[in-house]
């Protein structure tokens, strides 16, 4: 049951939210949540009365159905759920069939391409601390969920491949994983555009980005617990290594993940402002204003404690 908490604040402009984002993504400027299944946001980005059952709010039916009402403020949406496992058919058609033409997905490729070696977790089972075999294994990511992909391609827009933390274990040096990207990027088909995100700092060289722009992939500027700054990450020379940026404003630095959550839970307004990771954002806004650029800018709840509200400050 959904108590007061969740009523209608009368302070958010889902109106005014709604137009300017989509005024931006008529220039090819796609801003949106990092996944959208967020009871906070009732009375901001979702409207209670849609989601009843007997005059009762309903979890099942709001999961279900958010989407569509999602799509109706926001052009574009981070797909972090791909990160966790190959989706079927059935729930590609139904994911696709939610949100209207023009609406702009961003997927995690699974962790079964990105995890080099799995973590000490039970949820891995007896996986869990072994080396993985479908690393960066370019024919298992195009069988098992580009290829799934492709009929939707129009909405399916990017590709995020997510790097954990790599330690001495995985990879000495970024020479070895430098050597192991390059090949797995030069085999991926051309369809589809793609960005990588890393979370070793000491990666952030030269070399790194002179891979990814050797095949039009982009850098993805990450706002995370142990990453430099975005502002730091978006004065680097090298750092644009495709025709188009992608940002996901995730963390402040210093934080850690659960903090996070347990700090922001349910999201539903802004706890801790965070101005700096803000202006960084608008400045890759005005950027690809000013260079005719595509952007990809996803903002998650636990940056500040709500992302709509983070990013209506943003693009006011």
């Amino acid at each position: 049951m959904v108590g007061p908490l969740f009523e209608d604040p009368g302070a958010f402009d889902r109106q005014g939210l709604a137009a300017r984002l989509h005024d931006l993504a008529a220039r090819n400027i796609f801003i949106g949540g990092s996944s959208w299944k967020y009871e906070g946001w009732l009375g901001q980005v979702y409207t209670r009365d849609r989601y009843l059952a007997r005059g009762r709010f309903s979890r099942r039916i709001f999961e279900a159905e958010c989407l569509r009402e999602y799509a109706e403020t926001f052009p574009a949406v981070c797909g972090d759920f791909a990160f966790y496992q190959f989706p079927t058919q059935d729930f590609w058609r139904n994911l696709f069939a939610r949100v209207p033409e023009g609406f702009r997905f961003a997927f995690k490729a699974p962790e079964q391409i990105t995890c080099k070696l799995f973590p000490r977790h039970a949820r891995y089972g007896p996986q869990a601390g072994k080396e993985n075999e479908l690393f960066l294994n370019s024919e298992a990511l195009i069988q098992e969920f580009l290829r799934p992909l492709a009929p939707y391609r129009a909405k399916a827009a990017l590709v995020i491949f997510e790097f954990g933390a790599f330690g001495p274990k995985a990879f000495s040096e970024l020479a070895a994983f430098l050597d192991s990207l390059d090949r797995f990027l030069a085999s991926l088909p051309p369809e589809f555009l793609y960005a990588v995100e890393l979370r070793n700092p000491e990666f952030l060289e030269k070399d790194y980005f002179s891979c990814l722009r050797s095949h039009r992939v982009a850098h993805v500027y990450n706002a995370w617990s142990r990453m430099p700054e975005l502002r730091r990450q978006i004065a680097i020379p090298d750092s644009t290594t495709a025709d188009f940026q992608v940002c996901r404003a995730l963390l402040r630095r210093g934080r850690m993940y659960e903090q996070a959550v347990a700090a922001f839970q349910p999201y539903t307004e802004i706890q801790d402002p965070n101005p700096e990771a803000r202006d960084s954002m608008r400045i890759l806004i005005g950027r690809a204003r000013e260079n005719k650029q595509m952007l990809f800018l996803f903002v998650n709840n636990r940056l500040e404690g709500n992302a709509p509200l983070t990013i209506l400050s943003v693009v006011e």
